[in-house]
């Protein structure tokens, strides 16, 4: 028997990404804890289009605007059918005077000029390339968005009596309880044979600097607002955690005025090749084409619009309801992915008191009621007048448990889920959060009737079953969208999906 000597990591996901291709690779990283950079290399570099050759973008969003945007350079003629009265999709800004339309109710937004919640994504990070390059070749102004606040709070039913507490506080003290307890194992010799004499040396120093430690290796000179028990009973590590998973570190962005203004500047570009309030009923296609039947949502008139090729954006959860004629196995794929649920609540208050009273200027303080969060905004910091928290922000899918939070919200009428916004919140701003409340406005994604649900929720079996069949060229139909993408839940996703659907495509239709 001959000796096996593993690989390493690096070997191995070199051999993985010569296997799989970038796609593989990119989950790869991310199941084994690394996280990568987005593919984006630049725009698809398209020409050379056959005259005459036509394409069908089924979706508004970005996705699909992305899309109708590259084909029409290359020389695609291009239309856009979308089922909303707006384009834009999950990018998706409501200000004052707007309607927001759900299942089984309607609420009128009555935000103060300026004001405005993001329903849908509200921050980008620094390595969503795909998204800032976009930004930049289209005009849209952004501007920080803070994500990290050391004086934000963290809060637990079950400790510290229920008073929330600083994060920066419940911080150092986990530093500093960690520290001890390793230093202690060090010098118990717990760890010698997993560490040298020379590493043992320097794993001390570097708990006595990073845990704040005296000289007998103990913390007492930190913070030390409560006991270990009172610390881990925060679960403060989750918080941690949080902040240093790759997706969620600084430095990020958002458009100024709202994230809708991504998909206007998209929008100015295709607008007219949108045709709204279309409702899609039926997806054939031969070896000659494609033919989508709609509904006119205003009128009920029905119609009919015919291309060589199709990109399909709508999202599996409504796509899985038409009759479309692509194969068993991408039909499958299609309904084989759940999506997950979220709630957004937005609070317009008489002024910034979050500012003024506590010193806190963006960021998030968590909580483990069903709210998930508060989050406080970035732009205008010390502007007068009325402003705008995010007041609730649960997401998840199964059994994680910040998704059940989601899931009781959007089943209450709007207005209870501003009653239980306020009533939550008030653990962090107890004299100020009811007193200060002027309007709300909500959005529960799984009852906005386009979408039925937020984002998808792909898990590692998921994936190995059914993900290429999801993404593969079937015929003359192709499928966009964050569904289709390693980047899930983001618009990074969205673009980084669309820009190889129309990639393949082209392709396939310069050698046809």
């Amino acid at each position: 028997m001959t000796d096996f000597t593993p690989p390493t990591r690096r070997q191995l996901l070199t051999m993985i990404g010569k296997a799989g291709g970038a796609a593989a690779l990119y989950q790869a990283m991310t199941v084994l804890g690394h996280a990568a950079e987005s593919q984006f290399r630049g725009p698809p570099q398209l020409t050379g289009a056959r005259p005459g050759a036509r394409v069908l973008v089924l979706g508004a969003g970005l996705a699909g605007m992305l899309a109708a945007y590259e084909l029409t350079k290359a020389g695609y003629a291009v239309q856009i059918l979308e089922f909303q009265d707006r384009t834009g999709g999950r990018n998706y800004t409501v200000r004052g005077g707007d309607t927001i339309t759900e299942l089984g109710s309607t609420q009128k937004v009555q935000f103060a000029p300026g004001n405005y919640l993001n329903p849908g994504p509200w921050r980008l990070p620094y390595h969503h390339r795909t998204v800032l390059h976009y930004c930049q070749e289209l005009g849209v102004e952004l501007e920080h968005f803070a994500q990290l606040n050391h004086n934000a709070m963290v809060h637990s039913k079950d400790a510290y009596g229920g008073k929330p507490q600083r994060y920066r506080d419940l911080y150092v003290d986990y530093k500093g309880h960690v520290a001890e307890l390793l230093a202690k194992a060090l010098n118990a010799g717990a760890l010698d044979t997993a560490v040298t004499v020379e590493d043992k040396a320097r794993l001390l120093e570097a708990m006595r600097e990073w845990g704040v430690l005296d000289k007998a290796m103990t913390y007492s000179k930190g913070l030390k607002v409560g006991t270990l028990r009172d610390t881990l009973q925060t679960k403060v590590w989750e918080t941690i955690g949080f902040y240093a998973d790759h997706t969620m570190q600084t430095t990020m962005f958002q458009p100024k005025g709202g994230m809708d203004h991504i998909g206007k500047a998209f929008a100015a570009k295709v607008a007219h090749l949108v045709r709204l309030n279309t409702r899609v009923t039926r997806i054939a296609q031969d070896h000659a084409g494609v033919t989508v039947n709609w509904t006119d949502t205003q009128t009920g008139a029905a119609g009919q619009s015919s291309a060589d090729w199709l990109v399909c954006t709508i999202p599996a959860t409504v796509l899985g309801q038409i009759d479309v004629q692509v194969s068993d196995a991408k039909k499958a794929a299609i309904r084989a992915l759940p999506y997950g649920n979220s709630v957004k609540i937005g609070l317009e208050m008489k002024r910034r008191f979050w500012e003024t009273d506590y010193a806190i200027y963006g960021g998030h303080s968590f909580t483990d009621q069903p709210i998930g969060l508060i989050s406080y905004p970035s732009g205008n910091w010390f502007g007068k007048g009325p402003a705008v928290l995010l007041g609730a922000y649960p997401f998840g899918t199964g059994d994680n448990p910040f998704s059940l939070g989601g899931y009781m919200l959007s089943a209450m009428s709007p207005e209870k889920r501003l009653a239980a916004a306020l009533e939550q919140g008030s653990v962090f701003h107890p004299a100020e959060y009811k007193a200060e409340f002027l309007s709300g406005a909500s959005v529960a994604w799984s009852r906005m009737p386009w979408i039925l649900g937020c984002c998808a929720a792909w898990t590692e079996d998921s994936r190995a079953a059914h993900y290429q069949n999801l993404v593969s060229l079937d015929g003359r139909v192709v499928l966009a969208g964050e569904h289709c993408s390693y980047y899930g839940c983001w618009q990074e996703g969205a673009l980084l999906s669309s820009l190889d659907a129309i990639t393949r495509l082209h392709q396939r239709a310069s050698a046809a």
